[in-house]
């Protein structure tokens, strides 16, 4: 019988990718909950449905298609609905959740739109999303000029994990500034709330304004930060999933957790890669085993959510913003190359970036909505000018 039990490598790989996922961006997803309007008790329920979602539907799928189905919330995503302007009310932001989830699942169910999907210009999305985290990772420094002895040792920490432990870097950068607001007696008493995980649902409102300036976006980012890149993550460790079912199933997961508070569970890249990796498990064919356990540590997580939740929220303001802030720059990172790395497009890729990290509010549709339609317009003024030219002149 303990010949059939998997590996320990399989138990230590899904128990680091889990704390990994789930410590180093739940510090952005509390603050996007509570920019849109959520109560203690909602930004609690919002945590656990998207644990419950991640785990749920990331162990259905793993049994079903005997791969490492490994996933996560939509980190891009929460920094999108974070850096939205305060007052949306719970109702609408729900409605934008549901929104984007459904956008998710039409695109898996529809072949062609998923072919069309793979066309939108990596640069441009890739834009939108860098300059959606710029102002975060700014004010990560920002918060120096209050706050000196904060910042360097975050940064500090960061840099060094970065060089000789990568992969827990984020986490013990969490851990080093809650260890020091303890040290120095900052952190205040937690708010009352629920001591475990709660759901409580709100009945979504759909808004155009909302649907097109957050759903919009939220769709694309998620698709393009995070299901794209955990699709190649798949494929790199040897299996060959079809996109249509993945998909289906995250967004039909979103829009289900959606009225709870959850923004997106998608497909994760980063930890997914370390459960899919030959040292979680030696097995190829029964690697799926790591994604069950990662999926019964979320669990674990939804369990204890609405506890975490209030215990970040007591919390100084400023060390969420330095902890939001360095829990971004290696998404940032990313985002910039891959912005830049077709020269040709680099104008219009510019144009979105400055356009949507402006904050450019108009018309009641935010700047990721005028940055994409920025950097759309600039490619089709490129592609104008293009045919123009190959056009053959006349005498």
């Amino acid at each position: 019988m303990l010949q059939k039990l998997p590996p320990i490598t399989a138990w230590s790989s899904a128990l680091i990718a889990a704390l990994v996922g789930f410590g180093g961006t739940v510090a952005l997803v509390v603050q996007a909950m509570r920019t849109l309007g959520a109560s203690v008790e909602q930004t609690g329920s919002a945590v656990t449905a998207l644990c419950l979602g991640i785990a749920i539907t990331g162990a259905a799928m793993s049994m079903k298609l005997r791969m490492p189905i490994v996933l996560a919330w939509s980190t891009p995503g929460a920094a999108l609905l974070a850096a939205t302007t305060p007052g949306l009310s719970w109702q609408i932001a729900a409605g934008v959740f549901v929104i984007s989830g459904l956008l998710m699942t039409i695109l898996g169910l529809v072949p062609v739109l998923g072919r069309w999907a793979q066309r939108i210009p990596p640069s441009v999305a890739s834009a939108m999303l860098a300059g959606v985290l710029l102002p975060f990772c700014l004010k990560l420094f920002e918060v120096g000029s209050i706050d000196p002895l904060l910042v360097a040792l975050v940064v500090t920490v960061f840099l060094v994990a970065r060089q000789r432990v990568p992969l827990y870097a984020l986490l013990l950068v969490l851990v080093t500034g809650i260890v020091l607001t303890l040290v120095r007696g900052d952190i205040t008493s937690l708010p009352p709330g629920a001591s475990f995980g709660v759901l409580l649902p709100v009945i979504p409102t759909i808004d155009a304004r909302a649907a097109l300036s957050l759903a919009l976006p939220l769709f694309l980012v998620t698709l393009v930060s995070q299901n794209l890149p955990g699709l190649v993550v798949l494929r790199a460790a040897g299996y060959s999933p079809n996109p249509g079912p993945l998909l289906v199933g995250t967004g039909f997961a979103s829009m289900i957790a959606a009225p709870f508070g959850a923004h997106a569970v998608n497909l994760a890249a980063i930890t997914a890669a370390i459960c899919t990796s030959d040292e979680a498990h030696p097995d190829q064919a029964k690697r799926w085993t790591v994604g069950m356990i990662y999926a019964g540590f979320y669990l674990l997580l939804a369990v204890f959510a609405s506890t975490l939740v209030r215990v970040f929220l007591a919390l100084p303001p400023a060390v969420i913003m330095v902890l939001t802030g360095i829990a971004l720059i290696p998404a940032l990172t990313s985002a910039i190359e891959n912005m830049l790395s077709e020269k040709s497009e680099r104008d219009a890729a510019l144009v979105t970036f400055l356009a949507t990290g402006s904050g450019l509010t108009l018309f009641g549709l935010g700047s990721a909505f005028w940055g994409l339609l920025a950097g759309f317009l600039a490619l089709g003024v490129k592609a104008l000018f293009a045919r123009r030219a190959s056009k053959p002149q006349t005498t």
